[in-house]
């Protein structure tokens, strides 16, 4: 029998920066608008990020931009996802909704930028200021991605 013994360089983890931003804006409305501050080209994926939580289907909107000359690439992601509930009780129709969060230890961040790639500080520090400078943006900031206890939902 072969035994094969696993090494740590044969677990690979990607390199990424993480920005958490908050604002009030839909996704669509953001995705422009750093577009037009940053200079991305963010698009619309064509599927959402999905999961299955509970027996039931929750998808984030996603966000793609590809900066071939820098070999990055980034992704605006929504963290909540709401769902529209029904029940029917004694002839009444019944709504209620529930929110779900990617990343529920930061349920106040509306929204993330996952810049995938080895990237220093300085460059991750200036998106941040930029995003800043957006009007609509109530405030951005750099996440430490060691310190998330569900980072595996970043991993796509």
């Amino acid at each position: 029998m072969q035994v094969h013994a696993l090494e740590m360089d044969d677990f690979y983890e990607e390199e990424y920066s993480l920005i958490g931003i908050h604002s009030t804006l839909e996704d669509y409305r953001l995705a422009y608008l750093l577009n037009k501050t940053i200079k991305t080209r963010f698009y619309k994926a064509k599927e959402d990020l999905e999961f299955i939580k509970q027996e039931k289907k929750i998808s984030f909107s996603i966000y793609n931009y590809e900066n071939i000359d820098y070999d990055f690439d980034w992704f605006l992601i929504a963290n909540s996802c709401r769902k529209e509930n029904q029940q029917v009780t004694n002839e009444l129709l019944l709504t209620s909704e529930t929110k779900t969060y990617l990343i529920p230890e930061y349920k106040k961040v509306d929204f993330f930028i996952k810049i995938t790639g080895d990237i220093n500080a300085t460059f991750v520090a200036n998106i941040v200021q930029k995003t800043k400078s957006i009007e609509q943006v109530i405030t951005a900031y750099s996440i430490d991605k060691n310190s998330l206890k569900s980072k595996d939902f970043l991993i796509f």
